[in-house]
């Protein structure tokens, strides 16, 4: 088991090249992308990964449909959902294919390793087929949903069929073992997150875990076929497990693996916490410490739906972004998102009320109300911490405070909390100010000492919360750090994407005499036009 701590590798799934991206998956990706900035703040050597998954017998059907070659098809939805994270500031290391020969070779080899311990044989099946999900379901499943599929509700098929069968029963125990004991299992660490979710899947191992099909016969054109036999190719949700692995299996990345966290919806849930683990046990690799199921967006209370028009589609995300700022739509995803076990509601006046509140009024009014009163009263030069002000220690210990309050929570992705607590220090400085008053003190020349102590300790405790806040709001928080002298932790995450959360965070970087620049607000309050 890979225990280098200072490595981080965080995943999004896979995402099927059936049509272009909506907000599911780029709310996975932005979560992936927040964890992943955060790590590198720390100073972490972070791996970022996302792709396409691509083997898919809908994708062979959807693209005939629309008159293009699987291949064709595959491209086409490939680079739009590469362009569309692009476009978003999306920071992954690497966007895998399930298409592309170095993945397709490594399962190769994955699954021949499987066949020769046994772990993989030759058998027939007769059950339930869910054509959507491509997976067959169990019989007490297929009762509990009236043999309908409970993705999408169409009817399930009858299908019997000679397999290649995985052996799942094989590790029941084990999983069992290790979700129930949150603790080391024979060698193994792993876990699954939120709590509901793993009691979801607790429960289901417990029913009994019996051998999957993991291939299918009649389409050997599109996928992968197992080795020795090319009748037969392998389905696409043991094909599309193995890209986690594939992508690191180098000898430039082998560090990385184990994953630290595997970040989806919950709806692929039991492929990443059932099988994906045991699969992993099977080929004697350390397991992914972390699978995090998050829940779904709704659209103003509703399931969101084409047919209902509220579906959040590009060009919406586009209307965001357009109206709002890249930052604003990545702040909102990240701090009012799913991320827990009950699904959240994505509509635009919950929209407009946290950008208003969270950043317009909070960080960004901060930010100017502080050069504005640097620029008016010292000719924008950071003054001399000088005499003591009262209330200054009690403000000073606050960012201390937030600081451990922010890891404690970005390191479980309690991400609001996290953001909550770069806040507080904005919130903080806001209350000291008004309790101060230094545009009060001001008017007295004798004071202005005093004023300068009482600047010094807003902008300093600023450029901190800017440091937490930067995993959410990189662009904008890079812009502040221009405008007050610290350009260079945007250019080290930049170069070298390595930070220094601990040591920025710490009291007392920012320089008497540093020029601090006004500028245009970080962001501007949003005023609902009238109907």
């Amino acid at each position: 088991m890979n225990q280098d701590k200072n490595t981080y590798y965080v995943t999004t799934p896979i995402y099927y090249v059936n049509g272009e991206p909506h907000i599911g998956h780029v709310y996975s990706t932005l979560i992936a992308d927040v964890m992943a900035r955060y790590n590198r703040l720390l100073g972490k050597d972070t791996f970022f990964l996302t792709g396409t998954d691509e083997h898919a017998t809908k994708v062979v059907d959807t693209a005939a449909e629309q008159g293009f070659t699987t291949q064709q098809w595959a491209d086409k939805n490939a680079d739009a959902f590469k362009a569309t994270f692009n476009r978003l500031g999306m920071s992954n290391d690497d966007f895998i294919r399930t298409s592309e020969d170095r993945h397709k070779i490594k399962v190769t080899k994955y699954v021949k390793q499987l066949l020769d311990s046994g772990d993989v044989y030759l058998g027939e099946y007769e059950g339930w087929y869910d054509a959507g999900q491509e997976e067959y379901v169990p019989e007490n499943k297929a009762k509990e949903y009236d043999f309908k599929s409970p993705v999408n509700g169409k009817p399930l098929v009858r299908k019997t069929e000679e397999n290649y069968f995985f052996k799942l029963s094989k590790y029941q125990g084990e999983l069992l073992k290790l979700l129930e004991s949150g603790e080391v299992v024979n060698g193994y660490e792993f876990d699954v997150q939120p709590a509901a979710r793993k009691n979801e899947i607790v429960a289901r191992i417990k029913d009994g875990l019996h051998d999957v099909p993991m291939t299918r016969t009649g389409m050997t054109d599109w996928g992968i076929t197992i080795p020795g036999d090319e009748e037969h190719t392998i389905y696409v949700w043991v094909d599309a497990l193995f890209n986690y692995l594939s992508a690191v299996d180098t000898d430039e990345r082998a560090k990385y693996w184990p994953a630290d966290v595997h970040i989806m919806a919950k709806d692929i849930l039991w492929f990443h916490a059932a099988i994906w683990p045991a699969l992993m046990m099977a080929l004697e690799k350390p397991l992914p410490k972390v699978v995090y199921a998050h829940s779904f967006f709704i659209s103003e209370g509703q399931k969101m739906s084409k047919s209902l028009g509220n579906f959040i589609d590009l060009k919406k995300i586009d209307h965001y972004v357009d109206t709002f700022g890249l930052d604003a739509l990545r702040w909102f995803l990240a701090t009012k998102g799913p991320i827990g076990a009950t699904d959240s509601d994505f509509s635009e006046a919950r929209f407009i009320e946290a950008y208003n509140s969270d950043l317009a009024n909070t960080f960004g009014n901060c930010g100017s109300r502080i050069s504005n009163m640097i620029g008016k009263y010292f000719d924008g030069k950071c003054p001399e911490h000088g005499p003591h002000v009262p209330l200054s220690e009690e403000y000073n210990d606050i960012a201390e405070q937030c600081l451990g309050k922010y890891k404690a929570a970005m390191d479980s992705l309690h991400i609001e909390k996290a953001a909550g607590a770069a806040l507080e220090i904005v919130r903080a400085i806001d209350n000291y100010i008004e309790r101060t008053a230094p545009f009060k003190l001001a008017k007295d020349p004798e004071k202005m000492p005093e004023v300068g102590t009482i600047l010094y300790n807003c902008t300093e405790a600023l450029r901190v919360a800017s440091v937490l806040l930067w995993p959410l709001i990189p662009n904008k928080v890079e812009v502040f750090w221009g405008r007050i002298g610290f350009a260079d932790y945007g250019k080290a995450l930049a170069d070298n994407g390595i930070g220094k959360l601990d040591q920025w965070a710490m009291w007392g970087h920012l320089q008497p005499g540093t020029e601090i620049q006004k500028g245009d607000p970080l962001f501007m309050r949003y005023q609902v036009p009238r109907k």
